[in-house]
């Protein structure tokens, strides 16, 4: 990520996050990883008390549009969220991440643990206008789409699209802005 990241609260906007699993490997590639990431998400917004205004669970990142939460900064909802989700996925006796090529001199599989589960830092752009939460919405329902992953953004569970499609209630829970 960017050095000299500037982060702005306080302000009651709207924060399009972005967030990557370590070098990109894709560590949330299974159904069973993904499920998991968005029970952590449901958790950690309860705890904080934040709005979710959109998401997407790629296999190698995720996407959050959301409120600044009542509890913290989303800093802190972002070191949460991670820290649980990584625990959890790598204290599993069989990783959901059996079969992925050797990278950046790592093995990864029995007996060889990754340094880390996600890139140390998140990217964070402020939402402030309806135009800018319409575009970011459309970037992220369309992402598994664009990345050849689903034919159409309706099958992709992991995002907040069929919420917007069609009312339904989805993995995670959406507070429409």
């Amino acid at each position: 990520m960017t050095k000299g990241l500037r982060r702005f609260y306080g302000h009651q906007d709207l924060h399009f996050i972005t967030c990557s699993c370590y070098h990109r490997l894709p560590l949330l590639a299974t159904s069973s990883a993904r499920d998991g990431f968005a029970a952590t998400l449901n958790e950690v917004r309860v705890l904080y008390s934040f709005g979710l205004v959109g998401y997407v669970v790629m296999p190698e990142h995720f996407h959050l549009l959301m409120t600044e939460p009542e509890k913290g900064t989303p800093s802190t909802v972002l070191q949460v969220l991670k820290q649980r989700t990584s625990r959890r996925m790598q204290g599993e006796e069989t990783p959901p991440f059996p079969k992925l090529p050797e990278r950046m001199g790592h093995r990864i599989g029995p007996g060889h643990a990754l340094p880390q589960f996600w890139q140390r830092r998140f990217y964070d752009f402020n939402v402030w206008s309806q135009g800018k939460i319409s575009e970011k919405l459309d970037y992220m329902h369309m992402n598994p789409v664009s990345r050849g992953l689903v034919a159409d953004p309706k099958d992709w569970p992991w995002s907040s699209y069929g919420f917007y499609a069609r009312g339904d209630a989805g993995l995670v829970r959406i507070d429409p802005a």
